[in-house]
């Protein structure tokens, strides 16, 4: 994925002087947001800034409290909810599915959105259906019940059903959640050829930044509630931005693969020595005397 540096069309999702929270307890207050249409955009931060919160806003699991969420410029709640399903979908954090019940009975269940009274189920989509098995790689796993899989298969299942749904906007909070980082890469590759294939409009909530980098076209810094920078990954990331809303002492390089930003954390031993003392430390790296 190279990033984009081109204008792109109108944002379909938006938000509005949008303030969400818990009770009494404000989360995000105020945000103006616009999600560029036809990429895919991180949102990072440091634990408790509001991402997820935001994401949850945005895919209207969580009522604001003032302000609103814009989808194709109408206030979102006052939208049908089969008729928001049909162009939004979204993945939370860590799903769960019944016990029992089978990858191709989860990924069906990404097609409700579809059924009426008038409409039922059809041939369509049964299509669907295995076109996104097939697309995400688990037709082979299809009989299996979900809570049996591993956890790369899982997320694989959850992003299946979400592809069965047909929205052109996809929603993921945290789908690495969980996993190692060979099956991390793997979700996030089959995400970027989600977009890269079919145009789908990802927004993403990941804590791993050199991922975020690595599978972003666009990239939402949040800290405390508010966004402190957007834009390409090359346009915001820097030293200065690391340390500051992450309090992360870190050096900024070229990603020899991607020609990306990549993040080489200092570790404190180069800052305060080790246990054995500054001698010590210098021997860890190679730099004591002869």
């Amino acid at each position: 994925m190279s990033e984009l540096t081109t204008e792109h069309t109108a944002p379909r999702l938006a938000a509005e002087a949008l303030t969400v929270g818990y009770g009494d307890r404000i989360i995000v207050d105020g945000l103006d947001l616009e999600i560029p249409t036809g990429v895919v955009t991180t949102v990072i931060g440091p634990n408790g800034c509001g991402k997820s919160t935001l994401l949850r806003s945005l895919g209207r699991l969580l009522k604001p409290k003032s302000g609103q969420v814009l989808l194709d410029g109408k206030a979102i709640s006052t939208l049908k909810t089969k008729d928001v399903a049909r162009t939004l979908g979204m993945l939370p954090q860590a799903p769960v599915a019944p016990e029992g019940l089978t990858v191709a009975d989860l990924v069906a269940r990404g097609r409700h959105p579809h059924q009426s009274w008038i409409r039922q189920w059809s041939a369509d989509d049964e299509g669907e259906v295995a076109r996104a098995l097939a697309l995400t790689g688990v037709s082979e796993l299809a009989d299996r019940p979900v809570d049996q899989l591993s956890g790369g298969q899982r997320q694989r299942a959850w992003i299946s059903m979400a592809l069965a749904q047909g929205t052109d906007i996809l929603l993921l909070d945290e789908p690495t959640t969980y996993l190692d980082l060979a099956h991390s890469v793997e979700v996030l590759d089959l995400v970027d050829r989600m977009h890269e294939e079919l145009g789908r409009t990802v927004v993403m909530v990941l804590h791993d930044l050199n991922l975020a980098i690595r599978y972003s076209d666009r990239l939402i810094v949040m800290s405390e509630g508010a966004v402190v920078a957007s834009g390409t990954p090359s346009e915001v990331i820097s030293e200065e931005l690391l340390l500051k809303v992450f309090g992360l002492e870190a050096r900024v390089i070229e990603d020899p693969v991607s020609d990306r930003p990549l993040i080489v954390p200092i570790g404190t031993r180069h800052v305060y020595g080790s246990i054995g003392g500054p001698a010590a430390a210098a021997d860890a790296v190679g730099v004591g005397s002869a």
